[in-house]
């Protein structure tokens, strides 16, 4: 190992006390088609990433426009590929407007900071995702954090606030957890104290509801003036990306002020043709194939049923968990295994995801593999 010099001496150090609590990662390649592997890891949900018409767009944005955008958006980083998904996007979960940008935790940080900053209270869900995290340390705003899920302390914050402004901000579906937040309870405190409501819809477009138009929508609120969506293309859609969805006037901002929209370049045209074509291929019946399989992987792991595509199963040492998720590796069943920072100290955990086009013999494949892990590790 090479010797790092004195000013980074610290980083021998910083590492040993990772590897001495359970938290060093080595990133582990996955083989093309996931190489006869299980892949129960990742958050392709609608099995959309290796479908035909979703790569052959993807193809197709390529051999017109490049592999690149080339530059940012407000320079020559929009291509008619970034409008026409941007319409389509908002068609499907029914907002004015969309903005798309190169990642979803760029969206969460271009929307936090751009509609907060000084004289602005943003309050944030404690399980918030680390993009809005970090979005919320970067907005120069005054930050509450509240507990988990407490809709009391979210409304003393909002209560107690001196700022002429207030922004909160919550996951829809909780990342790790798989559980869906309080939304219309939130919506009703941020509508009474004149707050803007800021959800992160990453896991559940594609997923929540009968169409897969997500929580949202579910919970009636899509299309409300003072709502403003996050999404990712990562995930149901199998692509890459994210966008911000609202009023006209939030994308008009947006496109003046954000700065992950002004100084990134542009989301590459071929992650753009695919997720416009996955986009077109969400329906009732993979939305219904993916709750059905949900359902039955969360039976056959011995997890509680979840209202997402997330079936987490709690272990609690970080070390126990990654011996589980080696141990269901090496029977060809690939896991998450999820640690601090991920989650908080005493809650590392196993993370299985659900998709639409899983078999009946994976899903069995899959129960018995995880259960044996769990009771040797866990």
């Amino acid at each position: 190992m090479t010797v790092p010099p004195p000013a980074l001496a610290w980083l021998h150090a910083a590492a040993s006390a990772r590897a001495a609590a359970g938290l060093h990662r080595t990133p582990t390649s996955r083989p093309a088609g996931a190489g006869g592997l299980l892949d129960l890891a990742g958050n392709d949900y609608l099995g959309l990433a290796r479908h035909p018409l979703v790569v052959e767009a993807a193809a197709a944005a390529a051999r017109e426009y490049g592999a690149g955008a080339t530059g940012s958006r407000a320079v020559t980083g929009t291509t008619d590929l970034h409008l026409e998904l941007e319409a389509e996007l908002s068609r499907q979960v029914r907002a004015d407007a969309a903005l798309v940008l190169s990642s979803g935790y760029l969206a969460n940080l271009a929307a936090v900071t751009a509609l907060s900053g000084p004289g602005t209270l943003v309050v944030s869900d404690a399980g918030n995702h680390a993009s809005i995290v970090d979005a919320c340390r970067l907005s120069r705003a005054r930050v509450v954090v509240v507990p988990h899920g407490d809709l009391g302390a979210v409304e003393r914050a909002l209560d107690d606030r001196v700022e002429e402004r207030a922004l909160l901000v919550t996951d829809a579906v909780f990342s790790v957890s798989g559980q869906l937040a309080a939304l219309p309870d939130l919506h009703r405190l941020a509508r009474a104290a004149g707050a803007a409501f800021l959800v992160d819809e990453a896991h559940s477009v594609g997923v929540v509801g009968v169409e897969g138009r997500g929580a949202m929508e579910v919970a009636g609120l899509s299309g409300e003036p003072d709502v403003v969506l996050t999404v990712t293309l990562s995930k149901a859609l199998g692509s890459q990306g994210g966008a911000v969805l609202g009023a006209a006037a939030v994308r008009a901002h947006l496109v003046d002020t954000a700065r992950p929209f002004l100084f990134d370049t542009a989301l590459a045209p071929p992650a753009a043709g695919a997720a416009l074509a996955a986009l077109r291929l969400v329906d009732r019946g993979r939305v219904a194939a993916l709750h059905t399989r949900a359902g039955e992987l969360s039976a056959a792991v011995g997890a509680a049923p979840t209202d997402s595509a997330v079936v987490p199963l709690h272990v609690g040492d970080p070390f126990a968990a990654a011996a589980a998720r080696d141990a269901c590796r090496d029977e060809g069943v690939l896991v998450g295994c999820f640690r601090p920072p991920s989650v908080p100290a005493g809650q590392s955990c196993l993370r299985l995801t659900a998709r639409a086009d899983l078999s009946s013999e994976d899903i069995g494949r899959a129960g018995e593999v995880v259960r044996a892990a769990m009771k040797e590790h866990a």
